[in-house]
């Protein structure tokens, strides 16, 4: 009998966190928090024009705050790490309501790493989002405490066409703390070029070299399908 409670708890527990850590957005709101479930938040908001309606739209990203997704760290960094899962969520609004147009629950880093403990809040710390001239801007900063010398900056352009959020500009930066070398691409998917920034240094006089580079782009990727693991290698 004892073993059927048990197994019971055990299953009720993980039924609970599965619930929190996919919980059911609304398709439609009156308020911005409509679309935030029981125990997550708001960690970060833009407002701006996307479709060109001359109404303000919503780009938000919400975190969860479950307990049971603060993990123990028995190496490098800190003691514990918050591994709670966060959400990027699109809104737009008319005249009497909000509409959800778009979700990705698996673009945006957690605030932590389990796997890379040394690793400061890629998202919340340098980086964030950005509504700018109609374009939904994602930046990212990657800066590690041990395990690496390299500071990371990545930002992804989406523009809503033929009815969803396409990626069209990828810019990425690395720069070595230690031998001050750098580096830099930016990627345009429309005009389908990579632009390659070699050669710099940031503690001494350097050569720069530029070069220019036609890439092909078959499809243009859509926001809802990236991940924290997506690669922009053209």
């Amino acid at each position: 009998m004892k073993q059927l409670l048990y197994l019971f708890f055990l299953v009720s527990v993980t039924l609970v966190n599965s619930q929190n850590n996919q919980p059911i957005i609304p398709k439609e709101g009156k308020l911005i928090t409509d679309f935030v479930p029981r125990k997550w938040k708001i960690i970060a908001k833009s407002e701006g024009d996307l479709n060109k309606d001359k109404i303000n739209d919503v780009a938000f990203v919400i975190e969860n705050t479950a307990t049971e997704n603060i993990v123990l760290n028995g190496g490098f960094g800190k003691d514990t790490l918050n591994v709670n899962p966060r959400f990027l969520l699109v809104l737009f609004k008319t005249d009497s309501k909000y509409v959800l147009k778009s979700i990705n629950k698996k673009f945006i880093p957690s605030q932590d790493d389990s796997e890379s403990p040394c690793l400061d809040d890629p998202f919340m710390e340098n980086g964030g989002i950005e509504i700018k001239n109609g374009v939904l801007n994602i930046d990212l900063h990657y800066w590690l405490s041990c395990g690496s010398w390299f500071v990371t900056d990545r930002t992804y352009k989406f523009r809503f066409q033929d009815n969803s959020f396409v990626l069209i500009g990828y810019d990425s930066a690395s720069f070595h703390r230690s031998s001050g070398e750098s580096e830099s691409e930016s990627i345009n998917f429309l005009s389908k070029k990579k632009e390659l920034i070699t050669g710099m240094n940031e503690f001494e006089e350097s050569n720069p070299k530029t070069t220019w580079k036609n890439i092909k782009v078959e499809k243009l990727k859509k926001l809802e399908d990236l991940t924290t693991d997506s690669e922009i290698d053209y």
